[in-house]
């Protein structure tokens, strides 16, 4: 469509959006209901604008009509309660949505080899020793004996905090070699997700048949929806750095990779807080056996409902909002 065309088309929208933002407060509230969509649909015609290369000054317009829009729909939050909260209510969903490609992927790598290895170690209890070795696989068997008072790594502590260390020190570490590796043209992150499955769906399928399920499987529910969740997701983002290592586009490679990093580490901000979460979960509430496992299952199920609502339901249109107004910067 040439520039013409697009402002004839368009051009009373646009007028009609600006007197509403000169006249918020005087607006009737069907103005007022419809602003939300409304600003949607002018954020699509400036990356339109933007796309198809029209006039600067159209450009312009359109782009202090956004930053306008913007600032009546966010702009008093943001004031109140900052950028922080801003990214943990719009930022981090709206990063994990608008990169839902490399999340279904991300989660096949891990989720596939963790299964299949599951199911194999609990048909054939030697094959665990092909991805660790019998000190380990000893070590391992010892973290969930049933007669044990502490459950999990490193349950020799002097204490919870020490634990508490440990989990964040391991669980940060396993996510940043899923997210650093990635630069190796993605191949990095997807070895990295096929072994932390291969090995976790390894020890599942090991403690099943030794039948330690009433002490592994109520240790993991709690921390395992932050966990898990997490270390998909820095695949995820590990991934999109490797896509545009090896698909720049219109960039030169250096400049996509920042460009990719960028959006990535927006994804990364929120594993790291996501793993914080795990390790005080695991440290203070997993590991204990005092506990009634119906209770951690019950707990578990609803850590589980909260983290997967959150991160793709919660709040969508305003979600949906806050991708459209930053894809058409």
């Amino acid at each position: 469509m040439k520039q013409l065309d697009f402002e004839g088309q368009y051009s009373k929208f646009w007028t009609k959006f600006e007197r509403t933002l000169d006249a918020r407060k005087d607006a009737d509230n069907e103005s007022l209901e419809n602003f939300p969509s409304e600003y949607r649909r002018l954020c699509q015609h400036l990356a339109m604008a933007k796309s198809r290369r029209y006039s600067t000054g159209l450009i312009g317009r359109l782009n202090d009509l956004v930053q306008r829009g913007y600032e009546a729909l966010y702009g008093q939050q943001v004031k109140n309660h900052g950028l922080l909260i801003e990214y943990f209510r719009y930022g981090f969903p709206a990063a994990l949505r608008s990169n839902a490609t490399y999340l279904w992927v991300s989660a096949a790598v891990f989720v596939l080899p963790f299964i299949a290895m599951m199911v194999a170690t609990f048909v054939n209890d030697q094959i665990i020793y092909s991805v660790m070795d019998a000190s380990n696989v000893r070590g391992m068997e010892s973290m969930y004996e049933p007669s044990a008072e502490k459950f999990g790594r490193e349950r020799q502590a002097d204490s919870d905090i020490m634990m508490f260390g440990f989990y964040i020190y391991n669980n940060i570490g396993i996510a940043f070699k899923c997210f650093a590796v990635g630069l190796f043209a993605g191949v990095g992150s997807l070895f990295m997700l096929a072994y932390n499955g291969v090995v976790l769906g390894g020890v599942s399928g090991h403690l099943t048949a030794l039948n330690y399920t009433e002490t592994f499987y109520p240790f993991v529910v709690g921390h395992g929806s932050f966990e898990l969740t997490a270390i998909v997701f820095s695949g995820a983002a590990g991934l999109k750095l490797g896509f545009a290592f090896l698909s720049p586009g219109q960039y030169s490679r250096v400049k996509a990779i920042q460009l990719a990093a960028s959006d990535a580490m927006k994804i990364m901000y929120g594993v790291f807080i996501m793993l914080l979460i795990a390790a005080f979960i695991e440290a203070f509430w997993s590991s204990s056996s005092l506990m009634p496992n119906w209770v951690k299952y019950s707990v578990g199920a609803f850590l589980w409902f909260i983290v997967y609502y959150y991160c793709f339901f919660w709040s969508r249109n305003k979600v949906a909002l806050y991708l459209s107004q930053n894809a058409a910067r």
